[in-house]
This record gives C-alpha cells, sequence and structure tokens, in this order.
C-alpha cells in the first residue's frame, strides 16, 4: 500500500526490497506500536480515570488535573479518585492499568513486591508499578535514542560532507582535529560531565551529542570524496551550480546510504547507553521511569525481587532486536547489488 504513494523509483523497489524481509517488516511494525504506546501511556497506565460521571457533571482526569475543591474536597490537595463512591449514576472509564508510574501501592505488606493481580509485574523498591515504569520509561529511552541519533547524524554529515567536497588543507585540518578528538576517553569524559551538571534528557542528548558525530562523518567524507568527481557533479558545476546546491541538491542525495544504514544500529545502541547511564546512576534523575533504573534496583535486591531483573531485561533485549532486525533490512534494501 505504501509503494503507491512513492514516487520515486530507486525509493520504491527499495521499499519493495525491505518489505520483502519479513522479519524486518513486522518489526517495525511492532516497534511503531510500542511507540504509539509509550507516547499514549497515559491513556493505558494512570491512576486517573480516562472518563468520569460524577454527580451529573463530566470529567476528564486524564487530561485535566481538577482541583480537589471541584469534588467538595477540603481536607487535602490530591485527589484520590479510587476513593470515590462510584454506583448508578456517577460512574468511571478507567484505564487497562490503574498506576501511574509514581504511585506506591499501599495495599502491599513490604516492597518490592512480587506480581499480583494489582500490579501484574510487581512492583519496584518504592512500591511503584513495574510495568508502569517499563511503559513510560520507554519514552524516554526512544527520544534519547532518536534524539542523540539525528543530532549526531546531522553534525557528522556536515562537517564529513565539507572536509570530502573540499579537501585539501581544510580536509586535512579537520581530519587532525577528528582524530584528536576520537581518541578521547569518551565514556569516562561523558560520566566526569553528567556528575557536573543536573542530569535531564536534554543535557544528556547535547552531552551525547558532542561525542556521537565523530563516526558517521567518516563514512558521509568517503562518500563525497568518491563522488565530488562524478559525472553528474561535474555537470552541475559546469552549469554554473553553486557550492551549496551541488553539495545539497546532487552529492548529498548519493551519500546517503550509509547513514540510512546505521540509524536503526545506533538507536539501538543509544537505547543501551542511556540503560546503562541509568543503571550506574549518572542518567535520568530520579525518579523519572527508566530501565536502567529498575536494573540497578534488581542488582540491590537480586535473591529477592527476580521480576525487577526479567522484565526489564526483556523491555530491553526485545526493543533492541527489533531495532537489529529492522536494520538488517535496511541494510538490504539500501544494497545496489540485491535482487
Amino acid at each position: 500500500m505504501i509503494e503507491r504513494f512513492i514516487k520515486n523509483e530507486l525509493t520504491r523497489k527499495r521499499w519493495l526490497r525491505f518489505k520483502k524481509r519479513k522479519s524486518a517488516y513486522w518489526s517495525t511494525i511492532l516497534l511503531v506500536a510500542m511507540i504509539i504506546m509509550t507516547f499514549a501511556a497515559p491513556l493505558i497506565s494512570n491512576s486517573r480515570p480516562l472518563y468520569m460521571k460524577y454527580q451529573g457533571h463530566s470529567y476528564f482526569p486524564v487530561i485535566v488535573d481538577y482541583h480537589p475543591t471541584t469534588f467538595g474536597i477540603t481536607d487535602s490537595l490530591t485527589v484520590d479518585y479510587r476513593s470515590f463512591k462510584l454506583d448508578g449514576e456517577n460512574w468511571a472509564l478507567w484505564p487497562m492499568v490503574k498506576w501511574d508510574p509514581f504511585e506506591s501501592n499501599s495495599e502491599v505488606d513490604y516492597y518490592p513486591s512480587g506480581p499480583t493481580a494489582l500490579n501484574l509485574m510487581g512492583t519496584d523498591q518504592s512500591g511503584r508499578d513495574v510495568f508502569a515504569r517499563l511503559l513510560y520509561g520507554f519514552k524516554y529511552s526512544i527520544s534519547y535514542a532518536v534524539l542523540v541519533w539525528f543530532f549526531s547524524f546531522f553534525i557528522g554529515t556536515i562537517l564529513g560532507g565539507m572536509m570530502g567536497f573540499y579537501g585539501g588543507k581544510f580536509d586535512f585540518f579537520m581530519q587532525r582535529f577528528v582524530e584528536v578528538f576520537s581518541t578521547v576517553p569518551t565514556f569516562f569524559l561523558l560520566l566526569i560531565l553528567i556528575s557536573i551538571f543536573t542530569p535531564n534528557l536534554i543535557m544528556l542528548v547535547f552531552i551525547s551529542t558532542i561525542f556521537g558525530w565523530i563516526s558517521i562523518s567518516y563514512y558521509v567524507r568517503g562518500e563525497f570524496l568518491r563522488n565530488r568527481k562524478r559525472e553528474f557533479v561535474e555537470a552541475a558545476k559546469a552549469l554554473g551550480a553553486t557550492d551549496f546546491k551541488v553539495i545539497f541538491k546532487h552529492i548529498l542525495p548519493n551519500s546517503l546510504t550509509s547513514v540510512i544504514t546505521f540509524a536503526p544500529f545506533v538507536i539501538s545502541g543509544n537505547i543501551a547507553a542511556l540503560a546503562g547511564l541509568d543503571y550506574l546512576g549518572f542518567g535520568l534523575t530520579v525518579p523519572t521511569p527508566s530501565w536502567g533504573e529498575l536494573l540497578n534496583q534488581a542488582q540491590k535486591h537480586y535473591s529477592v525481587a527476580w521480576w525487577l531483573a526479567v522484565y526489564p531485561s526483556l523491555a530491553l533485549f526485545f526493543s533492541l532486536t527489533l531495532l537489529n532486525l529492522i536494520g538488517e533490512g535496511v541494510r538490504d534494501a539500501m544494497d545496489p547489488n540485491m535482487t
């Protein structure tokens, strides 16, 4: 169906080759479903009803943060919707899971508690629902991974393209700069910078991007060096095209194979990197939902809380496997030798 809307013949052939690889095609569908679920998490897992009919009025607590006085509550600053007596004309439509990622289950005697009918995947050491934290946590993981990939590849493509196109002294000095920059112990410097600044999603993306553009710049530089003397480039220059037009209209579209091919693998690596930072305590601030933070708790309670290790590990394994299968499909689709 999608191929009907693709006008470019080469792009259509690549899409059909990708679609022919069933593992990559269905992995894409599953990954898109996961992304939709995590960004629609408040509709799936929340301590507030999706819709509530109360005393003749309609309320949408999942969207609107109502003040307690709206419901005649004067002795509390928060609204506990579970305590409402709903019967007859008063009723509520709840999400599938009645927990948000920050709420503790006060009905269990100890934390962390195992899987029950109330908490299908158990609770963590603070009594918070593990499923809710996994569901909400994927939003931060995929957002970090995609943002780092986008900005790193954007910078690496621009700088690598300029080095490959202009060559000469500019390429020589920039390559020396890249070589010096690439010798920096990135991971340890990343930990130092994160320990100095307050880590949040934007800060982590910025710091990771500082070092993430180097590898892709090598590939883009090589593609530009190969393509800058091609016939279509020489013809564009002969017609008076500016350097900007030659780079972005002629060379760059023909040099994006490596960028597109590496994208799924880089994104999967970024998801694992954030989980590692959270596991070490250098990632997102507590109590932000995080897969790595759950694995850190699993290490502390490894003898009594198997669910803290199993479910986050399965979530990581499943998402990384999907991305790697997609990457293999993209690699085959972009390979000119594939038929």
